[in-house]
């Protein structure tokens, strides 16, 4: 389906002509069960009364703790319902007020209290607001996983507009179209009452997602990447996983520089930007594309920068790194700027961070 009601009249009232692609729908995974606008914040009451019979059904129920959490209306009612299914699981809301903590370290799994929840009720729910704390902290992998969690029941979910508008924004800077393009459909065309912050950024996502190149090497999507590596160190996540993002920013770099090497040639696009030796992009030994090995001790003679890309250049350096002093790479960071326009400077600046976080320098 396609949310073209809401994007009809976003484009109508900006005064701009609806893009061409409003004519083929984006596709939305086919497990996705559409209720075009019958989704809507529950009412407090009808919210209190569910949560007051799950309390019953514990054993729980502290009338005067329930009645004094209600009466509360400036807070939300997803707020609300996670307090009072607190009197009863109050390991599951200490771990989602634990999730909301600026400073606190960022969640690495899904809380047992949480993931474990037997009430579809109280999983939903507790999943949803710990989806939503964690995506307002960027922590967008456990974000992600949370809210499939409260998936399962999302008709149980009390304010299904936050749920789909914070699982849209992790599945997104994950770049996870597909997904992503769900969760704003479910936004704009089954929440009826969704606000309207949301459904405009929520909009912006989806005319974002339909721009989004296919070739992995495109420099948007390296650029992607790179911000996906730079979130993760933000939250102290210089794992594994984050390696395995970092290598493969450098590797689609040396794709990307070695099939502008071969269009300088004369090749054309070739073999799709491999290395036109068919070797691997960051061959060990160092060789150059006329198969001969390129010393490893020297640097590429540096002469008056005209402003274009030299992709060998930056291809030696990145296979000679760990073996270069600081003088050398220092010197290297310099040429390499200095090389390219401008306007990639920042995306070479995050290149050499990857090759010195792989190579084990700090700086």
């Amino acid at each position: 389906m396609f949310p073209r009601k809401w994007i009809a009249a976003l484009t109508v009232a900006a005064g701009t002509v609806a893009p061409a692609f409003a004519a083929e729908p984006a596709a939305v995974p086919k497990a996705s069960a559409l209720t075009f606008g019958t989704l809507r914040t529950a009412s407090p009451e009808a919210v209190k009364a569910k949560v007051e019979g799950f309390l019953k059904a514990e054993g729980k129920l502290d009338q005067a703790k329930l009645d004094e959490i209600w009466k509360d209306s400036d807070r939300t009612i997803l707020d609300r319902t996670v307090q009072s299914i607190g009197l009863a699981r109050p390991d599951a809301t200490k771990a989602i007020a634990d999730a909301r903590k600026v400073n606190a370290p960022a969640f690495t799994t899904i809380p047992a209290a949480i993931a474990g929840e037997k009430n579809e009720f109280a999983k939903a729910n507790l999943a949803a607001a710990f989806a939503k704390a964690l995506a307002g902290k960027r922590v967008y992998e456990e974000a992600v996983l949370a809210a499939k969690s409260a998936s399962v029941k999302a008709e149980e979910i009390v304010e299904p507009a936050s749920f789909y508008f914070f699982k849209a924004v992790a599945e997104f800077s994950l770049i996870k179209k597909d997904d992503a393009t769900a969760s704003i459909t479910r936004l704009l065309d089954d929440v009826a009452d969704a606000p309207d912050r949301y459904r405009v950024v929520a909009t912006q996502m989806f005319f974002d997602i339909q721009q989004w190149a296919k070739d992995p090497k495109d420099l948007t999507n390296i650029a992607k990447l790179m911000d996906n590596s730079e979130r993760r160190l933000d939250l102290d996540r210089a794992g594994r996983e984050t390696q395995d993002i970092q290598k493969k920013i450098i590797f689609r770099l040396d794709e990307k520089i070695k099939e502008l090497e071969n269009k300088a040639k004369g090749g054309g696009a070739g073999n799709g930007g491999a290395c036109p030796d068919g070797g691997a992009p960051g061959d060990p030994q160092g060789n150059q594309p006329n198969g001969t090995p390129a010393d490893k001790s020297a640097l590429p003679n540096s002469g008056a920068s005209k402003g274009d890309v030299d992709p060998a250049k930056l291809r030696q350096y990145a296979a000679n790194w760990g073996k270069l002093p600081a003088a050398e790479r220092a010197k290297a960071v310099q040429e390499m700027k200095r090389d390219l326009p401008a306007k990639y400077q920042p995306m070479i600046e995050e290149y050499i961070k990857s090759l010195n976080r792989m190579n084990g320098y700090d700086k």
